[in-house]
């Protein structure tokens, strides 16, 4: 180190500069890779009906094929978070994207519903190791005034991608067929790599944590701050060792705050994924044709958007679990509407209820993971984040599954949706509790 240098730790140094334009490009990147994933995730509702009638299915027939991707999502979350917290966000993040963008190109050519359940297994592994790394990676280029905002800008991405896939399946589907959307989930992800591999650095935090090469270090630096005349030598942020593993999560810091986040992220993934699955056929079994579902389940991931990006910016200003807490109950009480709306065909009362359950659910999921990726430390906030993700995947697993057995039952759309709000009274609950928790320990959520 120079004698002129002064040492200072990761997070003081990208707080005390303005954001820059590489802090931008890092966001922008996330960004466009949790769009392809909401664009997968929502395209593969609206193929459903394709399939149906292409292989003679029931709607029953096609929940392991929702389940496969789901348990791909969950597994692909539980091994490379923590091997992002081993060998770096970068490589793992770039390797699931190769993997998914492959994947899902095989599924376009899969000649039976068995091939294509094996490949959606092995898109949704890679799914589950891109997302969760995308939001770490933001997080850990963010200033901690505005981390929250920011996640949930970037992640975003995943809710426009998911209006923009259902809207684009609706269209293109009597074109292309199923096989032709598949392609595009594929093609899609293939095409950042070069991209990816270009531009996006690795977590300086992480890299400053692991002892990495200095003059890496600095080559980031210089990009965050060229202004600066002089370079600080970075040093980890204060609490934070070397040692990864999910044994972090359950220290005592952190046990009963990584449990609660799992029971939030069980409740709000069940819902939407049940949501995103089987929407399309329920209000197509209602009468309603497949363009009006796709606008209407479009509704929805809009309403998601507007409400992370209203969310973010209310949990920088003020207790982030009272808001998403107060969020969930305005989208528990809004599914109870969408059910009642969708029952009496009243077009007005559904769009408004799509919307809220939107703002409400979507939106406030997207809000926890801003929470998740500030509540644990760069030692293991990768595995912090894919881990809770992938509890939430068992929930989306509950979810696609539930939604062919409650249609089978013949149940009425209004009582879908009321026993579907009771998760989100539960998420409400877990949100509470974190908030009391904070209270008795006057401890501080996000770590800096």
């Amino acid at each position: 180190m120079s004698q002129n240098q002064k040492n200072m730790d990761v997070q003081s140094f990208i707080d005390q500069n303005p954001l820059s334009r590489s802090q931008k490009l890092i966001m922008w990147l996330c960004f466009i890779i949790v769009a392809i994933d909401g664009f997968d995730t929502a395209a593969v509702g609206f193929i459903a009906p394709a399939l149906k009638a292409e292989w003679a299915l029931q709607a029953t027939d096609l929940a392991p094929l929702f389940g496969a991707g789901l348990f791909g999502l969950m597994a692909g979350a539980l091994i490379f978070g923590p091997l992002a917290d081993k060998l770096g966000r970068k490589p793992i993040l770039i390797g699931s994207v190769i993997l998914f963008g492959l994947a899902s190109l095989m599924s376009a050519y899969a000649p039976d519903l068995e091939s294509l359940t094996i490949w959606r297994f092995i898109t949704g592994l890679g799914l589950g190791g891109a997302m969760p790394n995308a939001i770490t990676l933001t997080a850990e280029y963010s200033p901690t005034k505005r981390r929250s905002s920011l996640v949930t800008l970037m992640f975003c991405g995943f809710t426009i991608g998911s209006a923009l896939g259902g809207i684009a399946s609706a269209q293109l589907l009597p074109h292309i067929g199923w096989h032709g959307i598949l392609m595009i989930g594929g093609i899609l992800p293939l095409l950042t790599v070069p991209f990816l591999m270009l531009l996006l650095p690795e977590s300086l935090r992480f890299m400053v944590l692991k002892n990495k090469a200095q003059h890496r270090i600095q080559a980031i630096v210089q990009r965050i701050a060229p202004h600066l005349s002089t370079i600080p030598h970075l040093i980890p942020t204060p609490n934070e060792t070397q040692n990864t593993g999910i044994k972090a999560l359950f220290s005592p810091q952190y046990a009963l705050g990584t449990i609660l986040i799992w029971c939030t992220f069980f409740m709000s993934l069940l819902i939407i994924y049940m949501i995103s699955s089987w929407m399309p056929t329920l209000l197509t079994n209602e009468g309603f044709n497949l363009v009006n579902a796709s606008w209407l389940t479009s509704i929805f991931q809009i309403g998601g958007t507007v409400g992370a990006i209203a969310i973010g910016i209310y949990m920088d200003k003020t207790d982030p679990a009272k808001v998403l807490s107060f969020v969930y109950i305005l989208g528990g009480i809004f599914l109870v509407c969408l059910g009642f709306g969708i029952e009496q065909a009243n077009m007005l009362l559904l769009m408004l209820a799509i919307f809220g359950v939107g703002v409400g659910i979507s939106g406030s999921q997207v809000g926890v993971n801003a929470f998740t990726s500030g509540f644990y430390p760069t030692h293991c906030r990768a595995t912090g984040v894919s881990w809770a993700n992938a509890v939430g995947r068992s929930g989306s697993v509950v979810g696609s599954l539930t939604g062919g057995w409650l249609m089978s039952l013949n149940l009425s759309s209004f009582e879908i949706m009321s026993l579907l709000a009771i998760p989100a009274f539960f998420a409400a609950f877990a949100l509470f509790m974190l908030k009391r928790m904070k209270e008795k320990t006057n401890q501080r959520y996000v770590v800096i």
